[in-house]
């Protein structure tokens, strides 16, 4: 399959995660996005498990496939891969949060991963655009890294404290915002390399 095809999957993931955990939301009839938790949309024995289940591992796949266009178009142009390869805790960990769903032990443990996924526009500061190949990369890195830290608010208790949805949320949009960005400016390096 094309790098761009595969690159164009990118935006694809957050439109999966967003609307799985809005339908699920919905099924469950009283979910607050706010105040509760994203895993409890899938809890074992909830109307939405299944379907939160499916929506979780699709991103996961669909993941997969973005960061094999990512690193094909970093080889190509000469990029490091080490950001991309970061986005495969992603992938391991939102599948992980699926498959087992809460309260299972090892749902906790599989989510940890996806804390490493910050580290992706992270080291993309220092380690690329050095000759100015994707546009917009300053704003977009740092804009996607500060949602994403707002994130880990989730960490301090005395923080917003009836709004743990909403902290866990930060992390999830910033994650959203990095593989639009991503989808966006690794295509435009395609066509500025014409592969």
């Amino acid at each position: 399959m094309k790098t761009k095809y595969l690159l164009y999957i990118g935006s694809g993931i957050p439109i999966v995660f967003w609307l799985t955990t809005m339908i699920c939301g919905f099924i469950q009839g009283d979910y607050n996005h706010f105040t509760r938790m994203v895993s409890e949309l899938g809890t074992i024995g909830t109307k939405s498990q299944y379907l939160f289940t499916a929506g979780l591992v699709l991103c996961s796949a669909l993941s997969i496939v973005f960061v094999i266009g990512l690193f094909r178009s970093c080889k190509v142009s000469g990029i490091s891969v080490i950001p991309i390869i970061i986005i495969l805790s992603f992938s391991v960990s939102i599948a992980g949060a699926g498959i087992f769903p809460l309260p299972l032990r090892l749902h906790q443990i599989m989510g940890i991963p996806s804390i490493l996924l910050i580290f992706s526009p992270l080291m993309s500061l220092f380690l690329w655009n050095k000759k100015g190949q994707l546009s917009n990369f300053n704003l977009m890195t740092i804009t996607s890294l500060v949602i994403m830290s707002l994130g880990f608010l989730v960490y301090m208790p005395e923080i917003l404290t009836s709004y743990h949805g909403l902290k866990q949320r930060f992390f999830h949009i910033g994650w959203s915002v990095w593989f639009f960005y991503l989808n966006y400016s690794f295509i435009r390096l395609l066509e500025k390399d014409k592969v």
